[in-house]
């Protein structure tokens, strides 16, 4: 019942708040493990939302986990997707794959963050889904937007770029394509649900 009623019972990321504005908060996210897929809508029927599968079978949420181990790694919110435009990414450390449109496809990126017990990429169980990529995030710096309801691409449209002026007007400096955090299932009603709009910034 409390899923449907939005109750977010397990883990999520930790970060510190450096300051809340009426349209935002500014804030600083610890370094975390992840697991990611990068894949084409088009090859899934549209879904945006394919890449969750791929994910779940690697943490066991739908039966045995699909890892060397094999072990079962606990579920965390929010889940994170994004999609980019076609860019050079210039090489950082640590490498975070960010997604690419090639010509009308545009590639999407899931991540789930994983339990903050592995401390590093080598530390968690090896996917074996080759489409399963673990990396390490390090600290890092996002303007935010809370919101509730479905996160439909209107919506999720009109938050992003109200988010990104505001940021701009108060003079910070964006460094990357918004991500869209989902912190709860599909089947929690949509007032009761927990949407993040997170633009990263320096």
């Amino acid at each position: 019942m409390g899923m449907i009623l939005g109750k977010i019972s397990v883990e999520t990321p930790k970060y510190e708040v450096i300051q809340s504005t009426p349209d935002y908060e500014i804030r600083m996210y610890s370094a975390a493990v992840i697991a990611q897929v990068t894949y084409d809508p088009n090859q899934f029927k549209g879904n945006k939302d394919a890449g969750f599968m791929i994910l779940a079978n690697y943490i066991g949420a739908l039966g045995n986990p699909q890892n060397a181990k094999p072990e079962k790694i606990a579920m965390t919110a929010p889940v994170i997707t994004k999609s980019t435009k076609q860019e050079k990414i210039a090489m950082t450390a640590p490498v975070v794959t960010k997604s690419t449109t090639d010509g009308d496809n545009r590639m999407m990126t899931m991540q789930f963050i994983l339990p903050s017990k592995y401390r590093r990429g080598e530390e968690a169980p090896k996917p074996l889904d080759e489409r399963v990529v673990l990396a390490e995030e390090g600290e890092r710096k996002y303007g935010v937007v809370k919101f509730s309801g479905n996160a439909i691409d209107e919506v999720v449209k009109e938050k992003v770029e109200n988010l990104r002026k505001c940021l701009e007007r108060d003079g910070y400096k964006i460094v990357g394509d918004f991500e869209l955090a989902r912190y709860n299932p599909p089947w929690t009603l949509p007032p009761f649900k927990t949407n993040e709009v997170m633009i990263p910034i320096e």
